[in-house]
């Protein structure tokens, strides 16, 4: 006699797949099969056409949805590299610079500049080089006995300063009235 227990056990062996998946909808292939002639496409009309497809958020020739709602928000392409870091964050260190904060992951490293800004009561001294700091932190920063170097100003190339004739003229002029006098 069998063991009628060891056969009604389940396993991956023992599921049956009947039913759980349908037949390919098989369309303009004869009246037979259901979806013969016009194959569900319905009578005329560009959705029974060929290529008859309407582009989305078409809404037959009248203004869009998404252009007649107005648009707002900005953002700048500057900021995508420029990032602020709070005092109290960073109080730990002792030398804070551009790579000190990339290094300890502060800021990203596509960074290329940085503010320290807010007012917190130090413990420790901290020399910062190369960041911009704002008067409230540099206050913090001093306070505290650390130290702040000034960020020297890259020049700016000739090509982009703009002279005017006009400008410098009237200074000339000027001198020469005064002179005269």
């Amino acid at each position: 006699m069998e063991n009628t227990e060891s056969n009604n056990t389940l396993g991956l062996n023992t599921l049956s797949s009947s039913g759980t998946t349908k037949n390919k909808k098989r369309v303009g292939r004869g009246i037979g099969s259901g979806t013969g002639k016009t194959a569900g496409r319905g009578h005329k009309g560009q959705k029974s056409r060929s290529g008859g497809s309407i582009a989305r958020g078409f809404e037959g020739g009248q203004m869009p949805l998404q252009q007649r709602v107005p648009k707002f928000g900005f953002s700048s392409r500057v900021n995508r590299f420029t990032k602020d870091v709070n005092l109290k964050d960073i109080s730990a260190m002792t030398d804070v610079s551009l790579d000190s904060l990339k290094a300890n992951r502060i800021v990203s490293k596509a960074t290329k500049k940085v503010k320290i800004f807010g007012i917190h009561e130090m413990v420790q001294p901290m020399t910062v080089s190369g960041v911009h700091v704002t008067r409230g932190a540099k206050e913090s920063i001093e306070k505290a006995g650390g130290t702040v170097a000034a960020i020297i100003a890259r020049p700016v190339k000739e090509k982009f300063v703009k002279t005017s004739k006009k400008v410098s003229e009237k200074p000339a002029k000027q001198a020469e009235e005064a002179t005269a006098e």
